[in-house]
């Protein structure tokens, strides 16, 4: 524990020492751990029927504010897959709906924002997040580290760029023109804006820390949309500061967007603990984009699950051996579970990667 957190009492010390222990704080940590970790981005529902049960007829973003309902959620796959670690149940949209920007999640689309923001006058929509404004979160934690007990719980949030990216197409975008319009086009504003969604990212994940989360995932989607010389200029200040903003809570931080391989370096010299790969770039040649001082998360083909078991045994094999020299190895997909995604599979991908790894 550091001595920031001891000295503000930010992070629940029961939570911490609960975890501490455990196979994905360990690999986090780059130490030696019993068996490789494994969780799954979206993990928590999509390919469960269960899921699909308790959801039936809740549109998303109410569903992510009703605590009893997060919970669940969250534990669901815990319980079915025996992962070693829950991720939150929630959306990257949540801090902004939070504040009152004017958005939706619709099915089969995504997030649509009714007000781009495309100006100056547009920053005004963007006010800091307090916890009050996240009170279910808080009460969602409670329940879930309750019920969790040794096995850690991830809190996550969207980074900046991602974000930026839903606010100022007004939805998700193939091309992000009016992104990288006024990220070239008027880069003053643009820092604004990012630095501004860096204040409300940081806020809302101190608020999971603080309520019991033992690790936390920036999940910048769609930044592998960006070339190097982009992302190192007008992008990681802004996710450097969220990282810096919650240092000092001792809890592991990890890095995921989709389509980084050129950006691995610097998306850990951003401030990860640990940095995730999607599956486009073998596990071992990532630990040389990244250099020393980081542990991997990744890096399973989500679309393998779909093939035979011989197969997803065979191609989880490769990303075992691919992590055999690393310091510390998260097992995941490369991106998450995909909707038809059968539920037994995960099931044996788990049991499989814990049974091959064991000591």
């Amino acid at each position: 524990m550091s001595a920031n957190t001891e000295a503000t009492g930010q992070q629940p010390s029961a939570t911490i020492e609960a975890t501490r222990e455990s196979a994905f704080i360990k690999a986090c940590r780059r130490e030696p751990v019993p068996h490789t970790p494994v969780w799954f981005m979206r993990q928590a529902g999509r390919s469960l029927p269960e899921y699909l049960k308790v959801r039936e007829g809740i549109p998303m973003l109410e569903s992510c504010m009703r605590p009893e309902l997060v919970a669940e959620i969250t534990l669901q796959p815990v319980r079915r897959h025996k992962v070693d670690a829950a991720i939150y149940f929630s959306d990257i949209v949540v801090p902004l709906k939070a504040i009152g920007i004017d958005l939706d999640i619709k099915p089969g689309v995504g997030p649509v924002v009714a007000n781009p923001i495309r100006s100056r006058a547009d920053l005004a929509q963007l006010r800091d997040l307090t916890p009050d404004d996240v009170a279910y979160v808080t009460e969602a934690i409670g329940l879930l580290t309750a019920e969790l007990g040794s096995t850690p719980l991830i809190g996550f949030a969207g980074a900046p760029f991602t974000l930026a990216s839903y606010l100022v197409e007004g939805g998700p975008s193939r091309n992000h023109e009016h992104t990288k319009a006024l990220m070239y086009g008027d880069p003053q504003l643009w820092a604004d804006l990012l630095d501004r969604l860096a204040e409300i990212t940081s806020a809302f994940l101190k608020v999971q820390i603080e309520a019991g989360a033992s690790a936390v995932q920036l999940f910048d989607s769609w930044v592998g949309a960006l070339a190097p010389v982009d992302y190192r200029r007008s992008v990681m200040p802004a996710s450097k500061k969220v990282f810096d903003a919650v240092a000092g809570y001792g809890v592991p931080r990890i890095h995921f967007g989709v389509g980084t391989g050129e950006l691995l370096g610097l998306m850990g010299e951003a401030g990860a603990d640990v940095v995730g790969v999607d599956w486009r770039v073998p596990l071992d040649e990532a630990a040389r984009r990244v250099g020393p001082g980081k542990a991997l998360q990744g890096n399973l083909d989500p679309a393998i699950l779909f093939s035979t078991r011989e197969a997803v045994e065979a191609k989880t094999r490769e990303v075992l051996d691919a992590a055999s020299g690393l310091e510390g190895h998260v097992f995941n997909l490369g991106h998450g579970v995909l909707p038809t995604t059968n539920p037994d599979a995960l099931t044996r991908l788990v049991d499989h990667v814990h049974t091959q790894t064991a000591k």
